[in-house]
């Protein structure tokens, strides 16, 4: 009789509650904000603009310009005063790994695949998104987990509904390659291995896969195009590709006309000329890269993230042809400035490839060092990077009808870009992250 006794106890109390995780506390977002920058770089404009206010109504800016203009709109509004900072578009890195740690040589690589759970790396990325955040990055195109399935996804939902900080997130899940092409290589033919990539041959089985990507969510298509890089007789870079033309086609035919984009690893010359003969919207690394695929990359209008400072730190550790291509890498820069490709070139780190405890805006110091203009170098990781994402109506600028992604530093970052390494402040959708 007891069970049953109990059972109509419950039962008269109604049904139970759907079970609903307790989220962390966070401070109600004020519904309207007022930032009084001191000097602001819009991303826009070619020159910073002093004493000026920024409005902010629930996560997005609705107004910009002189202070004594816009607080008069601002009657009720929280106030923020930046006036000694200078205030910026949030910045966005367009290639990182937040499930990699640093793979400098392959037993580094293998160490992860092998003996780090995938909920384990979960958990380092959630550290590695805070850091991007608390860094001033409020936007990552992160391209791919390297086996670490589809926790990207689960990274970018828990972000999203609040439960951890970090960026916005644009995910590439698995990334792609061909059979014996990609890490985990030279063990016994008697163990099945895990890899890196999401394995395929084939057209048909390419066009099935990059439909399960996106089923799963995936944001980009991310191909490693190719492999074996070395210097050739005629002194480009060359490599093996890793596709034929007809399955790389066919990578990029099922992104594009489910809505997605396709980002290239391509190295060297051979790798970038495919992946520009077969409609790839990115090349990542690039150290290849020569006038004339240069003067392709402009008329197809086809972005390139350098990822120059991952390129030196592995250079010395993995030897061979990689200390060369740094400094084949820096002369393309130079080149591709020289072609008006500037306005294509986006900031991406390749953060995971080195390790997180390294400084994210180094990049954009290498940018400068590389040829650009601080100036550039900013619109490399705010307005460019958000064309490259397809969100240059959202992000990139502080302007009216975007995402109220902002960050404050001391001092001038138009002079200086280290100024860019000291963060004060951070706010992602109207929301202060970090205010210090």
């Amino acid at each position: 009789m007891r069970p049953l006794l109990l059972a109509c106890s419950l039962l008269a109390l109604g049904p139970a509650a759907p079970f609903a995780p307790a989220l962390p506390a966070q401070s109600p977002v004020p519904s309207r904000t007022v930032i009084r920058a001191g000097r602001l770089i819009d991303g826009l404009a070619d020159a910073p603009r002093r004493d000026q206010g920024i409005l902010v109504e629930n996560g997005r800016i609705t107004a910009v310009g002189p202070w004594a203009q816009v607080s008069s709109r601002a009657a009720g509004a929280e106030a923020i005063d930046l006036s000694s900072l200078t205030v910026l578009s949030g910045l966005i890195d367009a290639h990182t790994h937040i499930l990699l740690q640093g793979d400098i040589t392959a037993a580094e690589y293998d160490d992860q695949v092998l003996k780090e759970s995938t909920p384990y790396r979960t958990i380092r990325a959630t550290v590695a998104a805070r850091r991007a955040l608390d860094q001033g990055f409020t936007a990552l195109r992160d391209l791919e987990t390297e086996g670490a399935m589809y926790a990207d996804v689960d990274v970018k939902a828990a972000i999203e509904r609040g439960i951890i900080p970090g960026p916005r997130l644009f995910v590439a899940t698995r990334a792609f390659s061909a059979t014996g092409m990609y890490p985990l290589l030279g063990y016994s033919w008697e163990l099945q291995m895990p890899t890196g990539v999401q394995i395929v041959d084939g057209p048909d089985e390419i066009r099935k896969a990059v439909r399960e990507q996106v089923k799963y969510g995936a944001d980009w298509i991310k191909v490693y195009v190719d492999r074996r890089y070395y210097l050739g007789d005629d002194g480009r870079l060359r490599s093996w590709v890793n596709f034929t033309d007809e399955e790389l086609a066919a990578f990029t035919a099922e992104a594009h006309r489910l809505g997605r984009k396709a980002a290239a690893h391509a190295v060297a010359w051979d790798g970038i000329d495919a992946a520009l003969r077969n409609g790839f919207d990115t090349i990542e690394h690039g150290q290849g890269l020569t006038p004339d695929l240069m003067d392709r990359m402009l008329k197809q209008k086809v972005y390139w993230c350098p990822t120059i400072y991952v390129g030196q730190y592995v250079a010395q550790g993995r030897g061979g042809v990689w200390p060369k291509m740094v400094e084949l890498e820096r002369k393309a820069f130079g080149q591709a400035l020289k072609a008006g490709l500037a306005p294509y070139i986006a900031n991406g780190s390749d953060a995971g490839g080195y390790a997180w405890d390294q400084p994210l805006v180094r990049e954009l110091g290498l940018l400068v060092e590389y040829g650009m203009t601080p100036l550039q170098a900013i619109k490399a990781a705010t307005t460019t990077a958000a064309r490259l994402l397809g969100q240059d109506a959202q992000l990139g600028a502080v302007a009216p009808g975007r995402h109220a992604d902002l960050i404050a530093v001391p001092g001038d970052p138009l002079a200086d870009i280290a100024a860019l390494g000291q963060v004060r402040w951070v706010m992602k959708g109207g929301t202060v992250h970090l205010a210090r």
